[in-house]
């Protein structure tokens, strides 16, 4: 290229990367060849000589489904930002599978984002170079000092539920999510101490995995439940969407029969018929953020921060809780939590209705 262009090596090189003085006549001469030749840089040979891939790597439990599809999509425009591309992989709930990925990893990605709540952060350090930047998603493990973020899911998971008693259910079911896993443990025990206080019925608590075919086969067991609930907490709204496919399926009206509740605020929730009251989740933010702390890493070379940080979530309240019926008929109104003002909510129609949840 260099000869096609009557120029030296090092001046292509600084045109292609931008980088050192040069004319600008020799500058659009050099990129017709480029464009003429097709010219692409080789990549691993570039990064032979910087020692940098420009690439992230993101490891998640899953790719499938929409909460998974929205945190990668933070995590995208964060990276493509800073002129990063991504490496990204599932682990599949495989311990094994982990430890391989990890070790694959190294020499063609500069830092890793990972959510693998069955792999704790020693696996981590076990199978990765020293000092190589990583940022958790599942909370931080103490034993560790890699960076982490997480969500608020015990607040969230407790205001869900005192909103719904604040509604005036007192028998109310949750559905779990998996053993194990972080993020639904927080969830479960939230509902927990949000019911406590009314009695708590260990048969109300259905067992489930985040799946959507989780969500539907748990209908058959609430449904069992003598007295039924009057109303049903899924600790993830893609289990909520089975659930009420499953209700639908057998003529139980939501919320006329029986009220319902999810987590996450995944973009499918305000669209689906009644649209899903449920816990917003900043999942793009969230992947973003994640993003910015790594590369900030990066940036000083230090990939052991060891800070933990807390992303709040926010009550959303549509019309599958019932809020709009009870609010209307004159029934007790939605109480306000803790962490937000004491102002009472007036008449709740089906548009959003964010709140702040407990802290």
């Amino acid at each position: 290229m260099a000869r096609e262009a009557g120029v030296s090596v090092a001046t292509v090189s600084r045109v292609i990367n931008g980088k050192g003085p040069v004319r600008e006549a020799t500058r659009r001469r050099i990129r017709r060849v480029v464009e003429r030749l097709r010219y692409a840089p080789h990549g691993a040979a570039r990064s032979l000589i910087t020692r940098e891939t420009r690439t992230l790597g993101v490891l998640l439990p899953d790719l499938f489904g929409e909460f998974f599809s929205e945190l990668i999509r933070g995590i995208d425009l964060a990276a493509r930002q800073s002129g990063y591309h991504l490496l990204v992989s599932g682990s599949h709930g495989d311990r094994l599978e982990v430890q391989a990925l990890l070790r694959a990893i190294r020499g063609r990605v500069d830092g890793l984002i990972a959510l693998s709540p069955d792999v704790n952060a020693l696996a981590f350090e076990a199978n990765l170079p020293a000092g190589f930047p990583v940022v958790l998603l599942n909370g931080g493990d103490r034993r560790s000092d890699y960076g982490s973020i997480r969500v608020d899911n015990y607040g969230g998971a407790f205001a869900m539920t005192r909103h719904l008693t604040g509604l005036g259910h007192r028998r109310i079911a949750f559905v779990t999510g998996p053993v194990r896993n972080p993020d639904a443990s927080e969830r479960l025990r939230g509902y927990r101490d949000a019911v406590g206080r009314h009695g708590r019925d260990g048969a109300l608590e259905i067992p489930g995995d985040f799946r959507e075919d989780a969500g539907y086969r748990a209908a058959s067991r609430l449904l069992t439940c003598k007295p039924l609930p009057t109303a049903v907490f899924a600790a993830n709204d893609a289990m909520a969407i089975g659930l009420l496919c499953a209700l639908r399926r057998r003529r139980v009206r939501v919320p006329e029969d029986l009220a319902l509740a999810g987590f996450d605020d995944i973009p499918i929730a305000p669209f689906i018929a009644p649209p899903l009251t449920t816990v917003h989740v900043p999942i793009a933010e969230l992947g973003s953020r994640a993003t910015v702390r790594l590369l900030q890493a990066l940036e000083t070379g230090d990939g052991r921060t060891g800070r933990e940080e807390i992303l709040p979530t926010t009550l959303v309240v549509r019309s599958s809780c019932g809020a709009h019926l009870t609010a209307r008929a004159g029934a007790v109104s939605p109480r306000q939590e803790p962490a937000a003002s004491e102002d009472e909510p007036g008449e709740i129609e089906d548009l959003e209705f964010v709140r702040l949840s407990k802290g």
